[in-house]
């Protein structure tokens, strides 16, 4: 891809080889529908025969409509797809999709799939789609803005070099033709946050000085980038001197930024540094989330040896502690009385619900032990009605790595199974448990 500029030298590439990253944590993947689902299994086994492979293509978008063709192609075009060895297949799928009547040109689309097909080495065809859309948004320079920038973040997360580079330049000369205060700011965000992504914080810390030098301040979005991509390489003094200066900015040290923080330190194992960050955002009076729960306990040894093995688990809070030492004990301290807890259960007259959507395992597990807790302190306080049912709500699997597979689900049939609960699985909904108020208070008071 050639833009007719080339990048002054505070742009060029470096060699982020040279500090190796810690593998992250995996991101949200794209869920599949149940008839995508089906449909990727199916031309798994037939992969090999590209004849029978083309026609079950075919066959699947003429039959489905718009949101679950999209919707497999998306999930192909994630660089987390469950089914990679089916990506060689996005080209075709997509240029299926195009000859259906509902079709409508997406430049997102394209630029995800551009990226796919340059990762794959696949340059010709990835220089023809880049191509076609530089053609159709030509003369409107907004659009043309936008694609770019959805092409620097698809090739950023597919971790692909050679795709990023070239579309980085052809954005950079974009913007600095560009008279829109718009497409300046759009673009500086997307390139402080790609060169984040890629793991080259120094060039974004670079940018942002330039972005200055043309009147526009950095945002928080900048900041965050440029802290988590110190934290993901381990540059403890980068980063920290990163956050001190969005303070001295008057930028907000929030939530987001302190799990950023969090999972850094987590993810190169400095547990103790873990344990005074959380120290600092009480006393600073950051509310924790569920993510800082996740943050957390996703890097916590001893709880995830244990979570391996559901059948002995300890089932209280008592027991936990009794089990875990050392920095450890100190996180779950930190965490245990936060208004995390708070945030995920409803207490009325009709009925209490506990919610554990969107934690991982560890986090699903010590909430758990929490709301035990909780509900026996409510039930024998005398302060609060007795509810008409309880409620559990994990998830049935929809949106698991492997469909109808809900890691949580499994964990708290196992607790409520070996604490004799009378928590059942729902008729109406797989994905809760539930029981009468009385028959709960009787259990566990």
């Amino acid at each position: 891809m050639t833009c007719g500029l080339s990048l002054p030298l505070a742009h060029q590439p470096w060699n982020h080889h040279q500090l190796q990253p810690p593998s992250a944590a995996s991101l949200i993947q794209c869920a599949l529908t149940k008839q995508g689902h089906r449909f990727l299994s199916t031309l798994s086994l037939n992969a090999g025969n590209p004849s029978a492979a083309n026609k079950l293509i075919g066959k699947f978008v003429s039959s489905f409509p718009k949101s679950i063709s999209l919707n497999a192609l998306s999930h192909l075009l994630s660089p987390d797809t469950t089914h990679p060895h089916l990506t060689p297949h996005s080209l075709h799928l997509y240029s299926k999709i195009r000859e259906a009547s509902w079709f409508e040109y997406s430049p997102k689309l394209v630029a995800a799939l551009a990226a796919l097909l340059d990762k794959q080495e696949k340059y010709s065809e990835a220089e023809a789609l880049i191509a076609e859309a530089v053609s159709k948004l030509s003369h409107r320079q907004r659009e043309l803005a936008v694609f770019y920038c959805s092409l620097v973040e698809s090739h950023a997360k597919q971790s692909s070099e050679h795709g990023f580079d070239s579309s980085y330049t052809c954005l950079y000369q974009l913007l600095r033709d560009s008279s829109s205060a718009y497409v300046k700011r759009r673009a500086f965000e997307t390139m402080v946050g790609g060169l984040c992504t890629m793991d080259r914080p120094r060039e974004a810390e670079s940018l942002m000085e330039e972005m200055r030098s043309t009147g526009l301040n950095p945002s928080v979005f900048e900041f965050r980038s440029v802290v988590y991509s110190y934290g993901r390489l381990g540059l403890w003094e980068d980063m920290l001197r990163t956050v001190h200066q969005m303070e001295n900015e008057g930028l907000e040290i929030d939530t987001i930024c302190s799990n950023m923080v969090v999972s850094s330190y987590g993810s190169h194992n400095e547990l103790h540094q873990m344990v005074l960050w959380l120290r600092k955002m009480r006393t600073s009076s950051i509310p924790f989330s569920i993510r800082t729960y996740n943050s957390v306990l996703n890097w916590c040894p001893t709880i995830a040896a244990m979570l391996q093995n559901l059948k002995e688990i300890p089932l209280s809070m008592e027991e936990l502690n009794a089990t875990l030492g050392g920095d450890e004990g100190l996180l779950v301290r930190e965490l245990v009385g936060s208004s995390v807890l708070e945030e995920v259960l409803v207490w009325d007259s009709f009925g209490v619900k506990l919610d554990l959507h969107g934690m991982h395992l560890g986090s699903a597990y010590l909430i758990m032990l929490e709301w035990m807790e909780e509900m026996r302190r409510r039930f024998n306080d005398g302060n609060h009605v007795m509810p008409v049912e309880v409620v559990v709500v994990c998830g049935s699997g929809k949106h698991s790595n492997v469909r109808g597979v809900s890691p949580v689900k499994i964990l708290v049939k196992e607790m409520m199974v070996r604490m004799r609960s009378p928590m059942k699985i729902d008729r109406k909904n797989a994905g809760c448990f539930l029981a009468k108020g009385r028959t709960v208070k009787d259990w566990l008071c």
